[in-house]
């Protein structure tokens, strides 16, 4: 989430639900509850594993990400504790035939989008996390979260906003979560790193892998992967696609932070997620590559 507007625009109410930074997050233990599907029963189909995520997504029940598990044959649906019972029973009665397909994981706390890769970066009203430095030639840009870049126009790297980083060249969200800022002072260094490793190239990470997130508030701090194309409704239309899931910790702050290998492999941009870094989460990530062609720039 990023820290807290002080000023009013367009769509502030929604976006004040979601990423105060009074809300925090909270601790992520999963906690699996059981479908009701029998057991031997035949292996969802691929056909019938998307119409099921479909459904979460037509239901649409803020505070949800669902993601397709091929090791189970199911499409995992995690909730955080804004989701009622209610809304869980919606959510399988939307899926129809399809509801067995579906497994529930619980996770306290309240999914927020994690605005403040590593370094601080300020907006005039924010703070986020500088994910990785790219360039198209010889014209050099930082990409952080789209969350952070909408509405978003000059940058800077204090919080007095008295050295000014760039202005920013693009920005996608809700949908994607990815933003491009280009440096318009020359005399900032731009060093081709996070976290202290050197970002050599971009790729998408195996579910299962070891990776690392490195953002402003609460440094880095390393976790696995848990799901990959994943979907994740932070409420008031703000959806988004295609998210690396992992169980990195994250705080209000982090968000457009990297997430890397220990080999210096480009993999995300901080989204949102729920918990804290001293009793774990559940975070979601933009998958940097996306980014990269969107904007036609590269890793250095």
């Amino acid at each position: 989430m990023r820290i807290k507007r002080t000023t009013p625009r367009s769509g502030i109410a929604r976006r004040i639900r979601l990423i105060a930074v009074t809300t925090g997050l909270v601790a992520a233990a999963a906690v699996t509850i059981p479908t009701s599907s029998a057991s031997g029963a035949e292996p969802f189909s691929a056909s019938e594993l998307k119409s099921a995520g479909a459904s979460v997504l037509k239901a649409d029940v803020p505070g949800t990400a669902w993601a397709v598990d091929a090791k189970t044959n199911k499409v995992v649906v995690t909730v955080d504790s804004t989701v009622s019972a209610a809304e869980i029973t919606e959510i399988k009665a939307t899926a129809g035939d399809n509801a067995g397909a579906l497994e529930i994981k619980h996770v306290p706390g309240k999914f927020n989008k994690l605005i403040q890769g590593g370094d601080a970066i300020y907006a005039t009203s924010w703070r986020c996390s500088l994910g990785f430095n790219v360039r198209s030639g010889t014209t050099y840009y930082f990409l952080t979260a789209g969350h952070c870049t909408d509405g978003a126009g000059t940058w800077w790297s204090n919080s007095g906003h008295t050295t000014t980083l760039g202005t920013t060249a693009g920005s996608s969200f809700p949908t994607n979560d990815y933003g491009l800022v280009r440096y318009t002072n020359t005399t900032v260094a731009k060093a081709g790193t996070a976290g202290g490793v050197d970002i050599t190239s971009a790729g998408t990470p195996a579910v299962g892998a070891t990776v690392y997130r490195d953002g402003s508030t609460t440094g880095t701090h390393s976790g696995r992967v848990s799901a990959l194309n994943a979907t994740v409704n932070y409420g008031g239309g703000d959806i988004v696609y295609g998210m690396i899931q992992t169980n990195v910790c994250a705080e209000p702050g982090d968000s457009g932070g990297s997430l890397y290998s220990s080999s210096g492999i480009a993999y995300g941009l901080t989204s949102g997620g729920s918990g804290n870094c001293t009793s774990g989460g559940t975070t979601f990530f933009q998958p940097v590559v996306e980014a990269l062609s969107a904007y036609g720039v590269s890793v250095f």
